[in-house]
């Protein structure tokens, strides 16, 4: 994040199980990677006091008592991919603690123990049309968390009450306002949450202007998905790319789900 900028068919013997404290520390591992067609995935598992690393099947891993059909596991192919028109540069593996926006706390960060699996990717995006030799116009990080029973749901409740209880904060010495509004027809429950603020240079002073960036999170039966979009070097995100992301997300997040 820029320091004036507020605000992946499974095949087992293959996965990577790497097993964390809660949310906020998994990555996408060597199965998940930019150039891969979606066919490995990563097995992320959550667990409440150990957070070590290791190559093993699933069976070999000490993972969280999960009901039937709970995801733990998530491939490449469930993560968004910018079209062409808007792609920078391919979607990179990034750590959840790294992917996930912060406003006066760690609101994205609460899935707790019914979390079965989390992955992070960003892709960076630039204006249609524009030469790549130009700078991107900003990036996306996406963070997807699998739940056991009805954590999904429980997950975004907190998460509302949480962002209604942080109207502002401050990044530096630069007010950030905070609002939230229900995302209507996307998956089965969706917030987004704008940010704004003054608006400086890369030197730190303020341009007189007014700069902003949104965060979208998604239900998706027992699969909650959330989108921070950054401009590039402190500069407003991109609304309407944003919501082209996060639905083509949903929809990619529904397939997989199938």
């Amino acid at each position: 994040m820029n320091r004036h900028t507020p605000p992946p068919t499974i095949r087992a013997p293959r996965v990577l199980a790497i097993v964390l404290p809660l949310l906020g520390t998994v990555t996408l591992g060597s199965a998940c990677t930019a150039g891969d067609a979606g066919t490995d995935a990563v097995s992320s598992t959550s667990s409440p006091t150990t957070a070590t690393t290791a190559t093993a099947t699933p069976s070999q891993t000490d993972q969280p008592s999960a009901s039937p059909g709970a995801p733990t596991t998530i491939p490449t192919s469930a993560f968004v991919e910018l079209p062409a028109e808007l792609r920078k540069s391919p979607r990179r593996t990034t750590p959840v603690a790294e992917a996930l926006p912060k406003l006066c706390g760690n609101e994205f960060g609460t899935g707790g123990r019914q979390v079965t699996a989390s992955a992070a990717m960003t892709v960076t995006y630039k204006k249609a049309g524009e030469p790549d030799t130009n700078v991107p116009q900003g990036m996306i990080h996406q963070t997807i968390f699998t739940f056991d029973g009805d954590g999904a749901v429980a997950y975004l409740q907190r998460l509302r009450d949480a962002v209604k209880a942080c109207p502002s904060y401050d990044q530096g010495d630069n007010p950030v306002a905070v609002k939230s509004q229900v995302l209507p027809g996307v998956g089965d429950e969706a917030l987004l949450v704008s940010r704004a603020w003054a608006e400086t240079s890369l030197n730190g002073e303020r341009t007189g202007g007014d700069a902003s960036s949104q965060i979208a999170v998604a239900r998706v039966d027992g699969v909650v998905t959330v989108f921070d979009d950054q401009g590039w070097e402190g500069s407003s995100g991109n609304p309407a790319i944003l919501d082209r992301t996060v639905r083509d997300g949903v929809k990619s997040i529904d397939a997989w789900q199938r």
